[in-house]
């Protein structure tokens, strides 16, 4: 391509030498402001970004810097920037030469500022307008037609002109083609290759970049195919980990659960431990209180346990408050009653709504069913088996502040029960 453009360039040359001086003294003005406002183009293309984005940030140091050095380029005479304020009148900032005049017919460039505050949206902050300087025009004009007189400055006006022709046919054209290609390009169309419309294939750079393009379009496609497939796969992972996330989730919260259990109940006899007999002992206390039912404790102590313990080992005796908590547990199944175990072998039970005759009744009914378990107990000077003894004590809402009082009122009864003999119940 270049070897052609410099033969029509010479072919040219020889065959206009002989235009007038004042043909090539227009076309050298002409040129001259095309010159200009290609450079004013590309003064606005390198400023044009940073100017915007001064404006979109408010960084007026920037801006006021950014327009200084847009005033400094050599073709031009002054700047104007408008900034477009929302709901307010616009700002208006001018730069320009010292000896700039308006009188002349130098360029004058006018663009829009967009930035862009997120991928494929352009938004207007102002307009940027560049005035060429005429000094400068007429400067270069001078040297211009200095240099046509003795170089024949026609044969270069022309030669531009057609290295302008041939360019715009050999490339430009093509260029454009290829541009709409591009433009149009989807996920969807990549498989469609750009070809240009030419006799032959001249292997030219033109070429090149076809190629290029078909190789990048293949490679963008299979690129996509990839990601595809790696979207699906992760999707089935993402399925796979809410899946596993669920599971270990209920492991947790039954784990959780055991826990919750464990912290709550004694381990050797199942009943209440002494933390959740605490807990329920002040909410049942309250209830009595706001409510002004009755609310009675047992104390249970088994007799002469740790003489059971030394006659018949640890092991039978953990057997035997085994059988007694299941026996209470039996007795006093219903809900808001509580058996809880407070230490060794002594044990409580909340009967919420029930008087002192109720539990006396109740207490009764556990003693016997204690007694007809008929657990050996060859060291108790009570009885041959193994019994219990049982104190009673009532809320009295009028004497009673807490129900540490009930509690100590209960453990006085049954106190009085085991002065009394044991294998007995006391109120």
């Amino acid at each position: 391509m270049a070897h052609r453009l410099v033969v029509a360039t010479l072919c040219f040359c020889l065959a206009f030498t002989l235009a007038t001086v004042g043909l090539r003294t227009w076309s050298a003005w002409n040129s001259g402001v095309e010159v200009m406002r290609t450079e004013l183009e590309l003064v606005d293309q390198v400023f044009e970004g940073p100017l915007a984005k001064a404006v979109w940030e408010l960084d007026n140091e920037s801006l006021a810097a950014q327009l200084d050095n847009v005033a400094q380029a050599a073709p031009v005479g002054r700047v104007v920037l408008r900034i477009t304020r929302p709901g307010r009148s616009d700002e208006v900032l001018v730069r320009q030469r010292e000896s700039f005049t308006t009188l002349g017919a130098a360029p004058l460039l006018q663009q829009p500022l967009k930035v862009m505050p997120y991928p494929e949206s352009h938004l207007q902050v102002g307009t940027l307008m560049l005035e060429g300087d005429p000094a400068l025009l007429w400067q270069r004009l001078w040297r211009e037609l200095a240099f046509i007189i003795i170089t024949q400055l026609i044969q270069s006006v022309a030669l531009a002109g057609l290295i302008t022709l041939m360019f715009h046919r050999l490339v430009t054209l093509h260029v454009r083609h290829i541009a709409r290609h591009l433009g149009q390009l989807t996920p969807r169309n990549l498989g469609t290759p750009v070809r240009l419309d030419r006799l032959g294939t001249r292997n030219d750079e033109l070429d090149l970049l076809c190629d290029g393009i078909n190789q990048l379009q293949g490679n963008l496609g299979t690129y996509l195919e990839g990601q595809r497939e790696a979207e699906l796969a992760l999707e089935r992972s993402r399925d796979q980990l809410a899946t596993l996330v669920d599971e270990r989730t209920a492991e947790l919260k039954a784990a959780n659960a055991r826990l919750e259990r464990l912290s709550r109940h004694d381990p050797l006899t199942g009943l209440a431990n002494r933390r959740w007999f605490d807990e329920i002992k002040e909410t049942e206390y309250r209830r009595a209180m706001r409510s002004g039912q009755p609310l009675t404790v047992l104390m249970c102590d088994v007799d002469h346990f740790k003489a059971f313990n030394d006659r018949y080992g640890h092991g039978e005796g953990d057997e035997c408050l085994r059988s007694i908590a299941e026996m209470m547990s039996t007795l006093f199944c219903r809900p808001g009653k509580l058996c809880a175990r407070l230490g060794g072998e002594e044990f409580a039970i909340i009967l919420p709504a029930t008087d002192t005759g109720q539990a006396r009744m109740a207490a009764e009914r556990l003693r016997q069913s204690i007694a007809a378990l008929a657990i050996p107990h060859g060291a108790s000077p009570v009885g041959p088996y193994v019994t219990l003894s049982i104190g009673i004590a009532q809320l009295d809402s009028t004497a009673m502040e807490a129900f540490d009082q009930l509690l100590q009122r209960a453990d006085q009864a049954l106190y009085r029960a085991k002065a009394a003999g044991r294998d007995q119940v006391a109120s």
